[in-house]
């Protein structure tokens, strides 16, 4: 895949063919590449110093980390998913200077203030005027005429009590500079540019110059002569099971053929566990060369010992070394990163126009007046001009010099979160070595959202707060914006920033409307990277404090919030005259079913959908447009990948499985034995609704054991509960394992029976003095306690004394024990539990018995809450386990990371969201005006790790056919009225030449030719409306104006033909 990112593309359909590769590897919805956490300890302590800077001070306490020196991992958790806890640990020793405060500067600040750094110092000497109030979301009109910096301060200082936030109304002097790890410029002069990017390069301090104009973008990296990158991508390092490794000059090693390695040519590697050729174990890192999908070469293994067998290969993460040049070098020689394959060689011509636009600023003193000839001729002149002087050797265009000239006078939003988020996602990498940076100019443009056919007068300010807008898109197109009415879907990270930016582009602030709906309620770790939610919003709305939100940052937009989950469920609310209303629908959630459900009713209603998504550093936006496009549901993502039931239940050989399996121990434990007993006590028909056999038994036998043999009536016998669970999961389980397979049986081939992914468990024996052991028992007894209301305990002195006393029966291992070893005999194992009636009886007799006294028990069960410190459910799972883990010698998982994994968290970071946010709203834009060009609309896909951009653009709708009738997913029929069945039939025969073999309406079906004949003739003459009152036996809602019926059609041939599906208007 790396391979793929350095390529060049050669065509579009290269391009697509290597986006479709990226997305396939990098962007599935499942949660298998997740950012990896180090193992270390949960708590990482660190100093922390007083900021270097005196000036205007805020509340901060200058640091990432509670007032202790912990890292606050209930702020921080999604976030260090994707950076890691070193990572953090070297921004939170990071002062940052970021200079200019424009609508640029202040999404870089957001980002990097709630990213967590030690310090932030904002410098401005400008004052607010009204084309910021296009962009610069923390400033208002009250705060025109005061300088930028001043202003927002109180706003940024909001968004992290652990972030010191001062600023400073000085200019730019390389005293100050010299205070700082980085020093971010935007809105600076060449001059300044050069003179601090000198100074930096020559004093290691991190420099990145950033500057928006209007649709153009760019940004500028300079790290250093010898920058260290710990970790150039951010991926997961590899790790396999090794089946060979010769002995030979270049050893080669292979691999179990379960899977495929996933090695690269330069990997570097390590092993552990290898058998025989034990030289091999924690050696040094050795360079690989890939000879196949399940070998490569490790050098010269021929003085080693002979392998025997077993053994895992890890990769290793070697520091790389990165050599920038200064500013004034990279000016005379740029290296270009690529944002657009479609564009390849416009960043060199930007690259030309930023210089000519420094020179035209510095002669006419403002920039080029838009669709002025006078201007465009000037600038055309100046890029000829500083093309020669810095001897680039290009050849200057004069058509895309005049677009720049056109449509870099204003201030577009959308641009400023693009170039803002990947500029201090560049400002993270600089203090952390984590990820690659850019080298080293980075230019981006979106010039397609111009609107054909302004004029100069089109395009002047009028002292608005939409002034930057205008002067790149015109006053028409501002009075389109201002009429839209759009559904916003989704509060959280994505949404917020969407809000901002629609927001500052004034949507809906005339007659249009902006519609949020988000049925969350905020938390704590929300805040790294939700930006318009505080502290004192937390257990609040999110739908309801992000319109508020947004409606102080432009007052003048139409805001309304709802806290309505999407779904079939709320289609009387959000009816068909609601989507009738709408212009669009920009989705931003974070499952994959509500966004194909959001899909499916963009489909509908024929509305155009933007869709778009992080996991980390990776984020994607695609567009969806009536008529043209295929839908998000159009495309399906691989299966999610499931661990076999065998290898959790008896032969896991990873973390992962083993934390699989706690978490399903706590579902069966606290979650689903504690509704049964709660239905059972509640319900009087609860035992009718089960099934009957082995799983109606089971059931019972769990409601006998905790309602009556083993229920607890105190603390204590919680812990003897806890203490007994612990003998039969890690102890019995385990020694009746080895008693059906004893360490050294063979296989019928005469191979080892524990070999290759099966791992020979060792049974524990419990020791009290063991703290890990003692954590499953303090979990585990106060979750049993939280069941049934008995009283917690976290006393762990007290737990440790009582649970010595416990008496423990001796295990005697079982002959005639099944244990499934293939996931064909663990089906069919599930299968075969039968049913016992006689017994069956008696425990439901003897529960009866009891029920008066039962009655009095008020059981709680304990639905899995993953970021809640105190409710015990991850402290359960992470010693369940690593006890299981250490029986089977796997490496342990800290709760940071088993939180991960067991909650199915997906990472998340502040500056991705932004990004892809700012690429939604150019997107809009485009839409807005009504662009059938599929060419000028982009989908994209980024890595902001490596960094990788790629712009595509949307694939069309497949077309399907019959006879000489074209038809794509937007089509459908239209029937009006109430009419008959036959009717509807002959309506198809006479007009279409089809005939319905099949009619369904949702689940029921309602016609079909394989019926009773006197059914298909009472049926055909009942009107539609009544059919389908009658199958489903239901009365139409007031709301459904219409009906989606799904036809089965056969031509005049008798074959069958695909036909779009009837919409059937109700009269």
């Amino acid at each position: 895949i790396n391979a793929e990112y350095g390529g060049k593309v050669e065509s579009r359909d290269r391009e697509q063919d290597l986006l479709l590769i990226i997305i396939r590897h990098h962007m599935s919805r499942d949660t298998s590449e997740l950012e990896p956490v180090h193992k270390k300890r949960r708590v990482e302590h660190f100093s922390d110093s007083n900021n270097d800077v005196e000036m205007q001070q805020s509340n901060g306490n200058g640091s990432t980390t509670a007032t202790n020196g912990d890292i606050d991992e209930s702020l921080y958790s999604r976030q260090l998913y994707v950076l890691g806890h070193e990572a953090m640990r070297k921004m939170a020793a990071s002062s940052i200077l970021i200079c200019g405060l424009g609508g640029l500067g202040v999404e870089v600040a957001k980002d990097i203030i709630l990213g967590g750094v030690k310090s932030v110092t904002l410098q401005d000497t400008k004052l607010t005027s009204y084309q910021d109030l296009s962009s610069q979301f923390f400033l208002r009109e009250s705060d025109l005429g005061k300088n930028r910096a001043e202003a927002s301060l109180p706003r940024l200082v909001e968004l992290n009590e652990y972030v010191s936030t001062t600023c400073t109304t000085e200019a730019v002097t390389t005293d100050l500079v010299s205070k700082f790890s980085v020093v971010v410029l935007t809105d600076s002069s060449r001059e300044e540019q050069l003179t601090v990017g000198d100074f930096c390069h020559a004093n290691d301090i991190k420099f990145i110059c950033a500057n928006t104009n209007g649709v153009f973008g760019s940004i500028f990296c300079d790290f250093g002569e010898d920058f260290k990158v710990t970790d150039t991508n951010g991926e997961q390092c590899l790790s396999v099971m090794v089946s060979a490794v010769s002995k030979d000059s270049d050893g080669i090693v292979t691999c179990l053929d379960e899977k495929r390695h996933g090695f690269e040519d330069g990997d570097f590697v390590t092993f552990h566990e290898i058998g025989g050729m034990v030289e091999l174990n924690e050696c040094t890192p050795r360079k690989i060369e890939v000879k196949g999908p399940y070998t490569f070469s490790i050098g010269d293994t021929s003085a080693f010992s002979d392998y025997t067998r077993g053994g895992i290969v890890t990769q290793v993460k070697m520091p790389t070394s990165v050599h920038f040049k200064s500013m004034r070098d990279a000016l005379k020689d740029p290296e270009v990163l690529p944002t657009d394959f479609a564009k390849f060689e416009q960043p060199y011509q930007h690259h030309i126009c930023y210089l000519a636009l420094s020179e035209f600023h510095k002669s006419a003193g403002r920039l080029p007046k838009p669709y002025k000839a006078e201007d465009n001729a000037a600038f055309v002149t100046a890029c000829n001009q500083v093309n020669d002087k810095y001897s680039l050797g290009l050849e200057v265009n004069a058509q895309l010099c005049e677009e720049f000239a056109n449509g870099c006078s204003g201030q577009l939003v959308g641009v400023q979160a693009f170039i803002g988020g990947t500029t201090a996602q560049e400002v993270m990498k600089a203090c952390s070595g984590k990820f690659m940076p850019t080298k080293q100019w980075l230019y981006f443009d979106c010039a397609e959202v111009i609107p054909q056919g302004l004029k100069e007068e089109d395009c002047e300010a009028t002292d608005s707060r939409y002034d930057g807008q205008v002067l790149c898109l015109g006053r028409e197109m501002n009075a389109k914006i201002a009429d839209q009415k759009w559904f916003v879907v989704g509060a959280g990270a994505i949404g917020c920033e969407l809000l901002k930016n629609f927001a500052m582009m004034g949507v809906g602030h005339n007659k249009g409307m902006l519609t949020v709906t988000d049925m969350d309620t905020i938390e704590r770790s929300n805040l790294n990277r939700q930006f318009l939610f505080r502290s004192w919003d937390v257990t609040k709305m999110k739908s309801d404090t992000a319109c508020n939100a947004v409606k102080e940052m432009n007052p003048d937009i139409n805001v309304t919030s709802h806290q309505n989950r999407v779904g079939p469920e709320t289609e009387k609310i959000y009816t068909d005259s609601f989507f009738a209303d709408l212009n669009g629908v920009a989705n931003a959630l974070d499952n994959v079913d509500a966004r194909s459900y959001m899909d499916r009713r963009c489909v509908y209603y024929k509305l155009p959908l933007l869709e778009s998504g992080t996991l980390g550093t990776k984020g994607n936006v695609q567009v969806v447009l009536p008529h043209i496009t295929e839908s998000y549901s159009s495309s399906q993502d691989p299966p999610e990948k499931t661990i076999p039931m065998c290898t959790l239940k008896n032969f896991p050989n990873a973390i992962e499985h083993t934390i699989q399996w706690a978490r399903d121990q706590f579902e069966g434990l606290f979650t689903k034995t504690a509704e049964n007993n709660h239905k059972f006590i509640t319900e009087p028909k609860f035992l009718e609704k089960q099934k009957s056999g082995g799983a109606l038994m089971s059931i019972l036998e769990g409601l006998r054991k905790d309602l009556s043999t083993e229920r607890p009536t105190d603390f204590t016998d919680c812990i003897r509960w806890a203490r007994l669970l612990f003998e039969d999961n890690f102890h019995n389980t385990i020694a009746q394992l080895l008693y059906n397979f004893p360490s050294d049986q063979k296989t019928s081939s005469g191979a080892l029976f524990w070999s290759g992914p099966k791992r020979c468990p060792t049974a524990i024996e419990f020791d009290a003095n063991n703290s890990e052991h003692l954590d499953f028992i303090v979990a585990a007894a106060n979750l049993r306690a939280f069941n049934f209301s008995i009283p917690t305990n976290r006393n762990r002195d007290f737990i440790k004394g009582h649970v010595s006393k416990v008496t423990v029966p001796p295990f005697k291992p079982r002959s005639g024990v099944k244990i499934a070893v293939t996931e064909a005999e663990a089906e069919n194992m599930n299968n075969d539990d039968e049913s016992d009636s006689e017994k069956a009886s008696v425990i439901l007799e003897e529960l009866n018995a009891k029920m008066d006294e039962l009655r009095s028990l008020n059981i709680q069960v304990a639905d899995f809450e993953k970021d809640d410190d105190t409710n015990f459910h991850m402290d359960f799972i992470t010693a369940c386990s690593n006890a299981r883990a250490a029986s089977y010698r796997i490496a342990p998982a800290n709760k940071h990371k088993t939180k991960l994994i067991a909650g199915k968290i997906i990472p998340a970071i502040a500056t991705t969201t932004a990004v892809v946010a700012g690429l939604v709203s150019i997107e809009m834009y485009k839409m807005i005006q009504g662009l059938k060009d599929v060419e000028k609309y982009k989908n994209a896909f980024l890595n902001l790790a490596l960094p990788f951009f790629a712009f595509s653009e949307p694939i069309l709708a497949p077309k399907n056919k019959y006879y000489d009738v074209e038809w794509t997913l937007w089509d459908r029929y239209d029937i009006k009225g109430d009419i008959t069945l036959q009717e509807l039939l002959d309506i198809f025969e006479n007009e279409h030449k089809l005939e319905i073999s099949m009619l369904s309406q949702g689940v029921c079906m309602l016609y079909a030719f394989f019926m009773p004949a006197d059914k298909r003739r009472e049926r055909c003459g009942m009107k539609i409306s009544e059919l389908v009152e009658l199958v489903t036996k239901k009365k139409l809602p007031a709301h459904k104006r219409a009906l989606v019926l799904e036809i089965c059609c056969n031509d005049s041939e008798g074959e069958d033909v695909d036909t779009p599906y009837i919409n059937y208007s109700l009269p």
